[in-house]
């Protein structure tokens, strides 16, 4: 019976191990801090959201990721190679199969962050027309289990200058 029980907590951990290593391996491409100056130019653009994510425990149909950070990525070469080994073809890693992938300096530098709202609301004001990342994390632990849920999520986004307000976005993993 012990065996059995280690057995069902063992193979699903190996399981989602299994998920992290088949990422990739990490970017090969050097960051270039040129690519990504344009995070600091002035801007009017503002780009406004919510991020969250669907409950799998049917006790509430969402959880919001409320005072998480929301990072703003230029959409470096590097930037590219990182989110494309990080998340793959999918736009959600579950919490157990995020992969640990030390960033740049100067890359983590060019970035822009804010704190979500109790509602998983969060803005970015004075943005410079560009393509960008936005990515996020939510990531509890039910009751009674031992293992997380949740994951990191991110949204890819373009603003042109041209824009008549702000640009919505809905960071869900969707």
């Amino acid at each position: 019976m012990r065996r059995l029980a280690l057995l069902m907590i063992v193979a699903p951990l190996a399981a989602l191990s299994a998920c992290n290593a088949a990422r990739g391996p990490a970017p090969s491409v050097g960051f270039e801090p040129a690519q990504a100056n344009y995070i600091r130019a002035p801007g009017k653009g503002v780009i406004a959201g919510q991020a969250f994510l669907r409950d799998r425990s049917g006790r509430s149909n969402v959880r919001y990721a409320a005072g998480e950070t929301v990072r703003l990525i230029p959409a470096t070469t590097y930037a590219q190679a990182r989110i494309k080994h990080f998340y793959g073809s999918v736009k959600f890693v579950p919490a157990a199969s995020i992969p640990k992938v030390e960033a740049d300096a100067q890359y983590a530098a060019l970035t822009r962050t804010t704190k979500t709202e109790a509602d998983g609301r969060f803005t970015f004001q004075n943005v410079a027309p560009g393509r960008y990342y936005l990515t996020t994390q939510l990531v509890w632990t039910p009751k009674d289990a031992s293992v997380p849920e949740g994951g990191a999520i991110y949204e890819e986004v373009t603003l042109t200058g041209n824009e008549s307000g702000p640009l919505s976005v809905i960071l869900s993993g969707d």
